[in-house]
């Protein structure tokens, strides 16, 4: 990632973590700790603040039953001691595991260190089957929770126990070690619930075959359940092999998602380092009543431990996460088919329900060779044919105006008739300039009377003939023209139906090219929807209501006057998605664009879109009904209630205040 240096000293509520494989060698403290610190400096160079190491670094996982030794254990915690003191001027928080002694006990432990300060988190669920056999050395906390509350390590009282949450401020995090994860309810869950936002799980897990899928699989799902941050480290190369391998896994997650993840089966110890954003957690657990309500069966008693550290400016340091600019779009190729398919079906089945409910066996639906059009068209030819109801029920009607092109007009009418439905062509030039004239309106004079003008003569015409078929009107408009209130109120803004209103626009063109790559070219009508559809894709975005140039090509370009839909996309699913005002959005922006849009001009299109969301919310106060296909939906009805006079002074303040270069 590249550097995006901004005006503000503010680490935007995220937190740098490190996920760290030593290199060991069994029973080997002095080695051990000489590879763990280096591997801890190397961390520290990268800004990390929290700092993870496997179970049982100190010693190895795999000493056997030299943990019943007096010498490993001595020298155990002297290894201890000198990584606390050598990380003491370190500004960051460092577990790293050990076998530890207390009162008759041994205890395979997580030791926290901060400060020169150490406390020591005990494993709780111990497996004793197949080949790990902890049992044989270790004693679980469940068994003296309620009688140990300290132990010494080489000398020196510390605190012990599991109802440890660290707290730095923005970060609550709490400890768990290996098989802790794997019970029904794993302890970081309660303390998740409780309060921490950051899980830290120090594992020596094997490898066998396809037990790492699976808890690949485990950490993401620990971590979208308890919206929470999870960093996972595992012993690796070093380990005995006179039985099993060790791979060595570091993996962090955040919500649900991989932000890092290393190789395994390498010699080399590895590092990898993410950006947690605790701010997104933070807002996603506020708006969660679920997860709040958890509280009331599984409150736990806490001890919040203060931990220091210092703010990570990122206006000097490059950002340690992956910042995706489409993010309504499906990031991966090998399931972007499955998601697609999965949006549509969607958006057909809420067409199907509503023709169903109502019993209307017609849709009338305005075609005018664009994105939006396109796509809600081969909606409704999937839905008429899922209900086995003949496509020629399904009246695309085209209605060229006063900006329409032969492009938009001809793709209209060849993709409807491709398509095998009703084909309608009603002009509508001579009945816009009759209204005009009835309230005395200068046809020359192209302003918004001139163009709503005819938005509302469309919507009139597809709502009449609705009526006289006895059909139901479907809409077009999307998400994001929602958002942005690109719509003519009571014109294209309405209809009986709308299986586009949550689908945004990245996502609609995304969706149109699925289409195009699954419709083949088997005959001439596939050929020429395939074609078709392709160039509605290539076609520049617009509404045309203004004449066209003298070359009788497009003129009015939607994203020249309002700016690019990508990253108005962006800016509204940032907001909207993880509740993040203008200064966090334009950080990301500034990411996820770097050498695509420059600061400044992310900076103007934030600032449109910030006005025209807060002054057009009257708009998406009464939308029609629509199926939701994803996170972000703005019915009025279910996803966002936001009163139409809302100030939006406190967000334009903060867009006014960004900088306007790197």
């Amino acid at each position: 990632m590249s550097k995006v240096k901004l005006n503000f000293n503010s680490d935007y509520g995220m937190l740098r973590v490190a996920s760290l494989v030593p290199r060991v060698n069994v029973a080997d403290v002095p080695l051990n700790v000489r590879s763990i610190l280096e591997s801890i400096a190397s961390a520290l160079t990268q800004g990390a603040q929290l700092i993870v190491l496997p179970e049982l670094a100190v010693t190895g996982y795999t000493c056997g039953d030299l943990l019943g030794n007096d010498a490993l254990l001595t020298a155990t915690e002297r290894g201890v001691t000198e990584i606390c003191q050598a990380t003491a001027d370190a500004d960051a928080v460092v577990v790293v595991g050990a076998p530890l002694r207390a009162r008759g006990h041994l205890f395979n432990c997580a030791v926290v260190m901060n400060r020169g300060k150490m406390w020591v988190v005990p494993k709780t669920y111990l497996p004793n089957y197949k080949e790990f056999y902890e049992k044989r050395w270790f004693t679980s906390d469940n068994i003296t929770r309620s009688t140990i509350q300290d132990i010494v390590v080489d000398g020196n009282t510390v605190p012990f126990g599991t109802n440890m949450i660290f707290d730095a401020g923005m970060m609550k995090m709490a400890v768990e070690i290996c098989e802790d994860l794997w019970v029904p309810i794993p302890p970081s869950a309660f303390a998740a619930i409780n309060g921490a936002n950051v899980l830290v799980n120090l594992s020596a897990s094997n490898e066998v075959v396809g037990k790492h899928d699976y808890l690949v699989n485990m950490i993401k799902h620990h971590s979208d359940h308890n919206i929470a941050a999870y960093v996972y480290s595992s012993a690796g190369y070093g380990e005995s092999t006179t039985d099993l391998v060790f791979a060595g896994n570091a993996i962090i997650t955040e919500n649900g998602n991989i932000l890092a993840q290393g190789d395994r089966f390498i010699t080399d110890p590895q590092m990898v380092v993410a950006d947690v954003d605790l701010e997104s957690l933070e807002n996603e657990r506020r708006v969660n009543g679920s997860f709040t309500d958890s509280l009331l069966q599984h409150r736990r008693n806490y001890q919040f431990i203060p931990v220091q550290l210092s703010r990570l400016d990122y206006s000097s340091t490059d950002l340690k996460r992956h910042v995706r600019n489409m993010p309504f779009v499906p990031s991966r190729d090998a399931m972007r088919d499955a998601r697609c398919e999965e949006i549509v079906n969607i958006q057909t089945q809420g067409l199907m329900r509503r023709l169903a409910h109502t019993g209307i066996k017609s849709v009338v639906i305005g075609i005018s060779g664009g994105i939006d059009s396109t796509l809600a068209l081969m909606i409704a030819v999937r839905a008429f044919d899922r209900l086995n109801l003949s496509r020629e029920n399904i009246v695309g009607i085209t209605m060229p105006g006063f900006g329409t092109t032969g492009r938009t007009l001809t793709n209209a009418l060849e993709l409807m008739k491709a398509l095998g439905i009703t084909v309608k062509e009603i002009p509508i030039a001579e009945a816009v300039k009759l209204h005009l004239d009835d309230i005395e309106h200068d046809l020359m004079t192209h302003d918004t009377t001139y163009e709503n003008a005819q938005a509302r003569e469309r919507t009139q015409i597809l709502m009449d003939y609705a009526n006289k078929i006895g059909g139901l009107v479907l809409g077009t408009g999307d998400l994001s023209e929602l958002a942005l209130g690109w719509a003519t109120y009571n014109g294209d803004h309405m209809s009986m139906y709308n299986v586009n209103g949550s689908v945004p626009k990245t996502l609609a063109k995304h969706l149109i090219n699925w289409f195009a790559s699954t419709t083949g070219t088997a005959n001439p009508k596939s050929v020429t929807i395939r074609s078709t559809l392709l160039d509605v894709l290539a076609t520049p975005i617009s509404p045309e209501l203004t004449p066209a140039d003298s070359k009788g090509n497009i003129q009015q370009k939607t994203e020249d006057i309002i700016g690019p839909y990508d990253l108005h996309d962006f800016f509204l699913y940032n907001m909207l998605r993880h509740g993040f005002g203008p200064e966090k959005i334009y950080f990301l922006a500034c990411h996820a664009f770097d050498g695509s849009y420059a600061p400044a001009v992310i900076k103007k299109w934030l600032c449109v879109f910030v006005r025209r969301f807060f002054s057009q919310q009257f708009k998406r106060s009464c939308l029609p009904d629509g199926p939701k296909v994803g996170n972000v939906s703005l019915s009025p009805r279910g996803d966002w209630r936001m009163p139409s006079d809302a100030s939006a002074a406190v967000w334009i303040a903060q867009c006014d205040a960004l900088p306007d270069e790197q």
